[in-house]
């Protein structure tokens, strides 16, 4: 067997098509159930246009920083040794300068974690650390740098590529009280700016990030109609913005880009205050500060990505299922509605429907055996001239008809 003579693998088409048929549709008795068959077509158009349509949004949201405000709980502690308190009674003043040991002297502590928000899924990720939120911190100390020469004050910035650390601490010596001045610049995300008092009173803002400041200039101008009517480039400015621009009356666009940076500074650091007495036993519990943090949203960047990218499996197969039996349901209907016709036709008028329908089946049969008054011009010319064309099932059955035409001719005129 030639490859020509293998027959090919018929695929088998889904049925996809819900719409129902003209004929069903203009038929009077089906108007009132086709009607409400429409109407739920009509429905899913709609939702299926409002599902991408959010899609597209929430992509397009995705690709702008999604922020959340969180709770960073900051706690202040200290710890101290070789205080006279300590000293067992008889002890001497034996003091070790090489490892610091009966020196008097006292460690504090700076620790802070992220709070969890309530109701809400973890977070798979491990938490950050809280150095991953500090920018840069500074601890000042009030101490006679005659009597303590090692330094009043401690400043920490973080470096690129620098690990995490769960906390610091700051261990110096002396036994006499100690008042700290601690400052701790926040890393936000994104970065935040403290806007100017001139143009923060007209937004009514005073900490934001760039973009968000010049979202709230545009949605004040639009709130306002300070926008030119014959030049819509430019801007006018009322009493309240205009003295954040000098004065001026008007402002383009572009002056208004580059003029907003120079409204903006960097953000006030958080200041805490701490005293430490070490002639005194230490509190058991640390002090406690809560402070706002912005920082990117991964769990709502996950929820949203999922709903972009993701669908389960089980719902596309049901999906997927339930869209076939509709086109089976409307395709059977279709086939019961054909038979219905023929039925009803043929009872109308059997003798006039039989003559239509024999007729009918001439012209097909005409048309497969290439002859008749047609001689074999129904047949496609492309179709004849493929050898594929004579291999198909219905030569066998055109043959043997032939055949059995012939033979019935030649018995016909046999004496």
């Amino acid at each position: 067997m030639t490859s020509m003579e293998v027959p090919r693998a018929i695929k088998k088409r889904k049925l996809m098509d819900k719409t129902l048929p003209n004929v069903i549709l203009e038929d009077e008795e089906f108007s009132v159930d086709s009607k409400m068959y429409q109407d739920l077509l009509d429905m899913e158009k709609r939702l299926d246009w409002t599902m991408t349509r959010k899609r597209v949004e929430v992509q397009d949201a995705l690709g702008r920083p999604v922020t959340t405000t969180r709770t960073l709980r900051l706690f202040l502690s200290h710890t101290v040794s070789g205080q006279e308190w300590q000293k067992g009674e008889g002890a001497g003043d034996d003091v070790n300068f090489d490892t610091g040991d009966g020196i008097p002297a006292w460690q504090l502590k700076i620790e802070g974690r992220l709070l969890e928000v309530p109701h809400q899924r973890k977070d798979k990720a491990s938490p950050r650390k809280f150095s991953a939120f500090i920018k840069h911190m500074i601890v000042e100390m009030d101490r006679d740098p005659a009597l303590y020469p090692d330094g009043n004050i401690v400043e920490w910035a973080r470096a690129p590529n620098q690990d995490a650390l769960d906390g610091f601490t700051v261990r110096r010596t002396g036994d006499k009280p100690v008042k700290i001045r601690i400052l701790i610049y926040i890393e936000h995300q994104p970065e935040q700016h403290k806007i100017k008092p001139e143009l923060a009173s007209a937004l009514g803002i005073k900490e934001d990030s760039r973009t968000g400041v010049m979202q709230a200039i545009w949605n004040y101008i639009k709130v306002k109609n300070l926008q030119d009517k014959s030049n819509r480039k430019l801007i006018k400015l009322d009493e309240y913005l205009s003295p954040a621009f000098g004065g001026r009356e008007m402002i383009s666009f572009e002056e208004l880009s580059v003029e907003i940076p120079k409204l903006l500074t960097a953000p006030d650091p958080i200041i805490l205050h701490y005293t430490i007495n070490p002639s005194l036993i230490p509190p058991e519990r640390a002090s406690a500060y809560d402070v706002e943090v912005k920082m990117d949203d991964s769990n709502l960047k996950a929820r949203m990505n999922n709903v972009v990218v993701n669908m389960s499996p089980e719902s596309s197969r049901e999906l997927a299922k339930l869209d076939e039996e509709i086109a089976l349901h409307v395709q059977s209907l279709h086939n019961a509605h054909i038979k219905r016709t023929f039925l009803r036709s043929f009872a109308s008028g059997p003798a006039e429907f039989v003559q239509t329908w024999l007729a009918s089946q001439s012209r097909d049969l005409e048309s497969i055996l290439g002859s008749g008054p047609s001689e074999g011009a129904t047949v496609r010319q492309e179709e004849l001239k493929r050898s594929e064309f004579f291999r198909l099932p219905w030569v066998e059955e055109a043959v043997a008809v032939q055949e059995g035409m012939r033979l019935a001719s030649r018995l016909a005129v046999m004496p």
